[in-house]
């Protein structure tokens, strides 16, 4: 956990991002759809293995005013009073390939009529049946192939989101340093500007300085200190978003985050863009959701055609029945139990109904094609452009870097020269601009570098200073 007590602390973008990744609400986020996909998965696995359940009506008591139909077909009514209880056990198995089910199950039943002081035993000890639908759309084998890819595509999903995550802090971490290096050049800026004015009235006393260029020093110092102002409200604001997205202790108001250090150039990486391409293929999310994209799409015109036309449900059971009037009796002397049933429908006139509805999703199914296809150029065509551009990008940090140190030195020996009274004002303004620029191009071009080794792992889910892929929690 990173403190915040001391002003005199700082902050490295390192430790920023892992404080994030730790703590933030994107991060939490993440981690709760990695869980979400995780339990999705074990919820498909369990409708592959046995299911064992107990169910009753254990008790189910009756007292009322019953109508009964008499013989001569007249109605009596009578009152009666009975509980007639229920209670079985059964074990269930779904079939992938046929969408089927079997069940082995167990069930005994209980009739008190309490008018008569009378009870009867139902029993059934065992039964064995079977249920198969014949044309219908079978769900389970869809599954079977697409919830895989859904459990796995979350899980890099959550690898992505934690490099985007990183690379998003990448962002509002330099956009924070670019501010506070804008603060601390106006200020610095305003020092001198200061300073410079105290030297040219001194020297406008003595006749050495024009009344124009002391007004233009005038002028310059006001400019400098409403620069500095300025610069210390975008710092502020910058340090509110950085506050925000990171969760970072403290109110997220006006308060400053600690001073951050201003970190080393991105590795200077020699990505191949093919090699890049393949670990992308390899270990992204994309590509398992362009092939999950085209099974849902062929899965929904399966459904589309099994719930359409000819539909039939066979249904098979058989085992022992017996029933007495004392518990133990029921189980002797078994009589077989067996049924069979074929339950069926088939539409004569739909008014081509079914072909409609089989024609709709086949359209679909090959616009998803061809949307997948788009996708997957786009897909290659980022990962390829951004290992690209990662060696360029590590260059022109290392130019930014060797600019801003010569736009210092010739500040400094413009300054000199200027209060030597050998340079114009103008020469001294043009040479503090262009050392600003420099100070904030090199800030801009290490936030390019860093902000591309980010993405390039996030869209490739490779690590290539270590040469290994990226792994979860």
């Amino acid at each position: 956990m990173i403190a915040f007590s001391t002003s005199a602390q700082t902050l490295t973008l390192p430790a920023l991002i892992e404080q994030t990744l730790a703590t933030s609400a994107a991060s939490l986020q993440a981690r709760a759809a990695r869980e979400g996909g995780y339990w999705a998965f074990r919820a498909y696995q369990a409708n592959y293995r046995p299911q064992l359940t107990l169910a009753g009506t254990v008790p189910n008591f009756n007292r009322a005013i019953i109508p009964v139909v008499q013989p001569d077909g007249t109605t009596e009514f009578q009152s009666v009073r009975y509980n007639n209880s229920l209670l079985g056990v059964g074990l269930s198995q779904n079939i992938g390939l046929t969408g089927g089910q079997v069940v082995i199950g167990s069930q005994v039943q209980r009739f008190d009529d309490f008018a008569r002081s009378e009870k009867r035993y139902n029993n059934q000890p065992f039964t064995l049946g079977l249920t198969q639908p014949l044309g219908y759309f079978n769900a389970l084998r869809w599954s079977r192939r697409i919830a895989p890819l859904l459990y796995q595509e979350s899980q890099r999903q959550y690898l992505e989101d934690r490099e985007a995550l990183a690379q998003r802090v990448t962002e509002l971490y330099f956009d924070v340093l670019l501010q506070q290096v804008n603060a601390a050049v106006a200020g610095q800026n305003a020092q001198a500007t200061a300073e410079l004015l105290r030297v040219g009235r001194e020297k406008y006393a003595l006749g050495r300085l024009s009344q124009s260029d002391l007004v233009q020093l005038e002028l310059n110092l006001l400019d400098a200190q409403q620069a500095q102002v300025q610069a210390r409200l975008d710092a502020e604001s910058a340090a509110v978003s950085l506050r925000t997205y990171c969760t970072l202790p403290g109110p997220a108001t006006t308060e400053a985050v600690p001073p951050l250090v201003v970190p080393a150039p991105a590795p200077a990486l020699a990505v191949v863009p093919t090699e890049a391409l393949s670990q992308a293929r390899q270990h992204r999310a994309a590509p398992l959701a362009f092939q999950r994209q085209q099974l849902q799409a062929a899965r929904d015109v399966a459904q589309a055609r099994g719930t359409t036309g000819f539909l039939a449900t066979l249904t098979a059971n058989l085992g022992y029945v017996n029933q007495a009037p004392y518990l133990l009796d029921s189980y002797r002397a078994l009589q077989n139990q067996q049924q069979v049933s074929l339950a069926f429908s088939l539409p004569l006139v739909d008014w081509g109904r079914r072909r409609a509805t089989v024609r709709t999703a086949e359209l679909a199914r090959d616009q998803t094609q061809a949307v997948v296809t788009q996708d997957e150029r786009a897909f290659e065509q980022t990962v390829l452009t951004q290992a690209a551009q990662v060696p360029a990008l590590a260059g022109r940090a290392s130019l930014a870097a060797r600019a801003d140190t010569l736009a210092q030195r010739r500040y400094a020996i413009t300054r000199a020269t200027y209060e030597a009274g050998r340079l114009s004002l103008t020469d001294l303004t043009l040479a503090s601009a262009a050392k600003d620029l420099a100070r904030r191009s090199y800030i801009l071009a290490l936030r390019a570098g860093w902000v591309a080794h980010y993405r390039l792992r996030g869209l490739t889910l490779f690590d290539f200073e270590t040469g290994q892929p990226l792994a979860a929690e």
